[in-house]
């Protein structure tokens, strides 16, 4: 009985599966005299440089759905670098707040710039990233943050917007100059999102002669992939909303896309 049971942990140990491996290191990095404070996320099961990618938060801030999100692509094969926008890891638990915070860096486009360049210097300095193979996705907030700086020609192999806003504050890009691919996966039914942004957002990038592409889920609304955001939008009032088969959907797409991107 012995022998079987031992046989049996032996069995699980070697089937377990390689998330069990995953390190999440916790980094304090500066923007000029603002502390940040980020998270790295790798498989380190896995051997050599990998792509890296930076995940840039909800208007929440840093959150468990980031620390999980940054944990799936990590055991897809990436390096997760979890960006601080906010500054000293604020976070908000309420939409007032949120919005405050969200505020003070889109307000700003040059604190939304130096803030993920920030980020993405960190991330591109770890001894697992391969520097020359750097993308972003973003959530929410995220997204439109991430869309921007690939607007601003940010130096990016791609960029994947997650239901991401487009309250773009960066100018229409220059035919050429935007460098990153660039993916947006958003709810159909998302009311933060208005049609003539759409409009607006995909007349820039044609004109620009930018490479991306629009998925609009019918029937999803606005923060489909966390988990929480159906609590949350109950308690404050709020369309937000989880669809966990279109996430996988939304999920399948950007590993696609950044398989293609990095040439994996």
């Amino acid at each position: 009985m012995k022998t079987q049971f031992l046989g049996v942990l032996l069995a699980l140990a070697i089937t377990a599966p390689a998330f069990a491996a995953i390190k999440e290191t916790p980094v304090t990095y500066n923007d000029g005299q603002t502390t940040m404070k980020g998270f790295v996320v790798y498989d380190d099961a896995k051997k050599g440089k990998r792509p890296g990618i930076v995940i840039v938060h909800e208007w929440w801030g840093v959150t468990k759905h980031m620390h999980n999100e940054a944990r799936r692509l990590a055991s897809h094969g990436y390096t997760a670098f979890i960006a601080d926008m906010y500054g000293d890891a604020k976070t908000a638990d309420n939409p007032k707040d949120a919005d405050a915070l969200a505020g003070s860096v889109m307000k700003n486009p040059q604190t939304m710039e130096s803030r993920f360049r920030a980020a993405q210097e960190e991330l591109a300095k770890q001894p697992t990233v391969d520097p020359a193979r750097i993308g972003a996705v973003g959530y929410c907030f995220g997204g439109a943050v991430v869309l921007n700086m690939a607007r601003t020609g940010a130096d990016l192999d791609g960029v994947v917007g997650f239901h991401a806003t487009l309250g773009l504050n960066t100018p229409a890009p220059a035919p050429g100059t935007v460098k990153a691919k660039i993916l947006v996966l958003n709810g159909g039914d998302d009311p933060f999102v208005k049609k003539e942004e759409y409009v607006k957002f995909k007349g820039d990038l044609d004109a620009a002669k930018v490479d991306y592409r629009v998925i609009e889920y019918p029937g999803a609304v606005h923060a489909f992939t966390n988990p929480e955001s159906t609590a949350l939008g109950k308690k404050f009032n709020l369309p937000l909303r989880y669809d966990a088969k279109v996430t996988k959907e939304a999920e399948d797409e950007a590993s696609k896309f950044f398989a293609g991107v990095f040439k994996k």
